[in-house]
Parts: C-alpha cells; structure tokens; sequence
C-alpha cells in the first residue's frame, strides 16, 4: 500500500487473524469436526473448502439409494387434456438478455470501472485484470493448502480491480468464478467468507438488497500498528450464480455503511 505524505501507511492490509485452530475427530457429542479452511491475509480474501456442500450432497445421494428400493407407486391418471405442443419456433435470446453469454465472456467487463478522480495504486491486484490459481493461493496464510483445496474446489479463474483515491483510501473488487460440476463453490464460499467477517469484534453489518446472500460488513476498530496510520475496513460478499463477488475498502479513517453499501449494489447490478 502506497506511503501517505510524511507519515507511512502499511504496503500491505493488515494481516487479519487466523481463526482458532479446530482438531480434526469427533466433538463432545461424536460428531466428526472439519477443521475451517485457511484465511485469506490482508486485503484479499478467503479460500472456501466444500466440506459442507458435499455433505449436503452425500445426505441426498442415500435418499436416492433408499427410494430406489422401494416398489414404484402407481400415478393417477390425468384429470386434464392432452396439452398440443406448439408450432413455430422459439426465438433465442439476445446476447444482452442471456446471462451466460456475460459470465462466459471476458469476466473482466462485468466489474466495475474506476471512478472519476481515482488513479491506478502503486500495488495493482492482479495481472492485466486477472489472477490465476497459484497467485490466488498464495494470498492465503497457507497458500499450499489453499492451492490444492482450489483445485478440489473447480475453481475456474478471477477477475479483479482495485483503485486508488488520495493517499489512504483504496478499493479492491474481485470476481471468482467456479465449474460447479459437483458442487456449488461460489456459494460455498461466499458463506465462509462471511463467517470469518461477521466473527471480527466490534463490526456492524448489513444485508445487501436484492442477492439473496448478500452482506456488507464495516470493521469500527482500525489494525494499528507503531509508526503507521491506523488502517479501518469494509467488506461486502455475494454471489450470482457461478460467481462469488467480494469488495473491500481500505482507509485511514471510519468507513460509512453508505460507501460499502453502494459499490456492492452496483457491482452486484453489473452481474
């Protein structure tokens, strides 16, 4: 993070706290405990482990196993006509209307564009808008770990953008997008993501309109540290679809809830 006039701030965002470790074996009611991924350090955020989703889905394939032992139950007969199906052909959709003609695109188009008055920072998140796997990884505290939690996890790439506006005020947005061929990581994730920041003291949050998962979080307590500015933050985490989008803001003063707020409906808009 660039230096503030006669007095340094941080070259990176502090280095966030990892979560208490949680041993692998059952808890104090026999339950197995999966220990919580590793924590995304500073500016950048959180590596999502499946552990969950794939729980979810174990539960559901013996459902399946047990309905498909039993004897098939007859159905009842229609009550209805005979419905004809109807002629002519269906138009597709326009490339502005379908959804996926954007997400499967340049992923770098769908985030949002500098403001006006705000200038490229010295520490630029990524390489020409994207950041690939390995890079991803080593933002974490265990980057081995995330590496390979990644490459379980179908990550597919990420986008991302940040900015600059005067000396201590920086924003980073990041889209990561997942194959989700077996299980819903973005979603995954996102939620992870949300656990450790919700978990911070002394932070208030918000639902973010409209995502249906969506939370905005603003850290009151600033990271201090001897000899550098206090440095506040703010987050917003969501997902749309395949894509889980998370924003921070960085500051040499308080963080309003409005600032926050606003960068995630907008982004959240563009997706």
């Amino acid at each position: 993070m660039p230096e503030a006039p006669d007095k340094p701030v941080a070259a990176e965002g502090p280095v966030a706290a990892e979560g208490p470790e949680v041993p692998e074996g059952p808890d104090a009611s026999g339950a197995p405990v999966v220990p919580r991924p590793p924590r995304r350090r500073g500016r950048t955020t959180l590596l999502i482990a499946s552990a969950a989703v794939l729980g979810v889905l174990a539960g559901t394939c013996t459902g399946f196993v047990v309905q498909a032992e039993r004897k098939p139950t007859a159905l009842p007969p229609l009550s209805q006509p005979t419905v004809k199906q109807a002629k002519g052909e269906v138009e597709p959709l326009s490339a502005a209307q379908d959804r996926h003609v954007k997400i499967n695109g340049d992923l770098r188009k769908l985030l949002l564009k500098r403001p006006k008055g705000a200038r490229e920072p010295e520490l630029l998140a990524g390489v020409d808008g994207w950041q690939d796997m390995a890079s991803y990884a080593d933002d974490f505290t265990k980057p081995k770990t995330a590496f390979e939690n990644l490459a379980k996890g179908e990550f597919r790439r990420a986008a991302v953008t940040n900015w600059q506006v005067g000396s201590t005020y920086f924003v980073e947005i990041q889209l990561t997008q997942f194959r989700q061929e077996k299980s819903l990581e973005a979603a995954t994730r996102t939620s992870e993501e949300q656990y450790y920041a919700g978990d911070e003291s002394d932070t208030d949050s918000w639902e973010i309109p409209g995502t249906g998962d969506g939370w905005a979080y603003v850290h009151n307590t600033p990271e201090r540290k001897a000899g550098y500015l206090p440095l506040y933050s703010a987050e917003a985490l969501a997902t749309r679809g395949d894509i889980a989008m998370s924003i921070w803001i960085y500051d040499s003063k308080p963080i309003p809830k409005k600032k926050i707020m606003d960068l995630a409906k907008r982004q959240m808009g563009r997706l």
